[in-house]
């Protein structure tokens, strides 16, 4: 009996499987960025200032952040496949109603609606993780994590060009029919993993503190994602701002097509997960995290120049996606039983420090321009180093 009920609750991770894991994760993290490029056009469209327009963006990553903390947990309770498959029906909802906005205020209502309900990737990483072999998984959520942050990047691109010559509602219009290309895709590809939580959603919820009281690792891994998301959020949110200056007078197509530099970092992914399998995860996260900070200097002085903006890019997107897949690498391997709520407090922490990155650095785009936004990415990137060694320091002292 318990031999069956276990085959059920474990079915084979194939091939195939971790392919439309990766994909999907892609496809529908990628709604939370569409928006970046679009800023622009979508506040002459309302006639707002660039800072208000910036708000779309922040409250999409609080939106994720809300539907980490309410929805994620849940992936230990109820059916995996059911939850995931009933969630993209509101992502569609969503997207729908972004795209028939009237005003500012419905635009910021559906963004955050948005990112409340894009989290279906943090659903399909520990249900990855929870297929793969124990020795294979740094392996496993750095495929699926590839296609996760391909989706991140290669967003601001599509979005970019869509915006540019169809206007950005179109955009969130595309992204509904894809949306429901994928539910299809998902129902008849994914398999059904069962819970193994046995309370009520109370205890559940409860029991997000006990772990992040318990583990310092999880602590670790959590502020040191908020920091770098927040370093990653300032840029990309204002980097639209930059090139509609008189030195670039570029558009919203040009900002997305810096999504493709980006996606350099993302082919590492799979790469820094092997080094995290062979045990070299805090050693590669003090190189990772270091990219950072250096490539906030570069974007210091890189404000007329696109190619010092494309090398600072590349450097910062690898920093943080290798920074992201080492985090998660390491909460996975505390508690198996409880992956989903390790990842809703890690994940919760990583977008509410992507929201503050970003309303920072709008803010700081509207009082002081480019320089602003640097010294904002530089103090959070710095932050993110100082809290990372000092742990490094306390390990080697005890």
């Amino acid at each position: 009996m318990n031999d069956s009920v276990s085959a059920v609750e474990k079915p084979e991770l194939t091939r195939l499987n971790l392919w439309i894991m990766a994909a999907a994760s892609g496809i529908t993290v990628a709604n939370l960025y569409y928006n970046q490029p679009l800023l622009g056009l979508i506040s002459a469209d309302f006639r707002v200032t660039e800072a208000k327009a910036g708000s779309i963006s922040m409250l999409t990553q609080i939106g994720y952040a809300a539907g980490m903390l309410f929805i994620i947990p849940l992936g230990d309770m109820l059916r995996r496949k059911r939850l995931i498959m009933f969630d993209f029906v509101l992502i569609v909802i969503s997207l729908l109603l972004a795209a028939f906005a009237v005003n500012i205020e419905m635009l910021m209502v559906a963004s955050f609606l948005i990112g409340a309900t894009s989290v279906v990737p943090q659903l399909l990483v520990p249900m990855a993780v929870h297929l793969a072999k124990p020795e294979e998984r740094g392996k496993t959520v750095g495929f699926v994590m590839s296609g996760l942050l391909l989706g991140i990047l290669l967003s601001r691109t599509l979005s970019g060009f869509i915006g540019e010559h169809l206007g950005w509602r179109s955009m969130f219009m595309i992204a509904s029919g894809l949306m429901l290309i994928f539910w299809a895709a998902l129902y008849f590809l994914l398999p059904e993993i069962h819970p193994e939580y046995k309370g009520n959603y109370k205890s559940l919820m409860s029991s997000l503190i006990h772990l992040t009281k318990t583990e310092p690792l999880l602590r670790l891994a959590s502020a040191r994602g908020a920091l770098c998301f927040a370093s990653f959020g300032a840029f990309w949110t204002t980097l639209v701002f930059l090139l509609e200056e008189p030195q670039f007078n570029a558009g919203s197509d040009v900002a997305g097509a810096f999504g493709l530099v980006g996606a350099f970092g993302a082919l590492a992914a799979s790469f820094v997960g092997r080094l995290n399998d062979k045990g070299n995860s805090f050693r590669t996260t003090t190189i990772t995290v270091s990219m950072i900070v250096v490539s906030y200097i570069i974007f210091g002085l890189s404000s007329h120049s696109l190619i010092g903006l494309i090398i600072g890019v590349i450097i910062m997107d690898l920093g943080v996606q290798a920074t992201h897949i080492s985090n998660q690498t390491l909460i996975f391997s505390l508690l198996p039983e409880a992956r989903n709520r390790l990842n809703t407090v890690y994940m919760f922490t990583y977008f509410v420090g992507g929201a503050i990155g970003t309303y920072l650095a709008s803010q700081a785009w509207h009082h002081w321009k480019w320089s602003g936004v640097v010294v904002v990415g530089l103090v959070l990137s710095s932050l993110a180093l100082i809290i990372h060694l000092s742990f490094l320091k306390q390990r080697k002292a005890s």
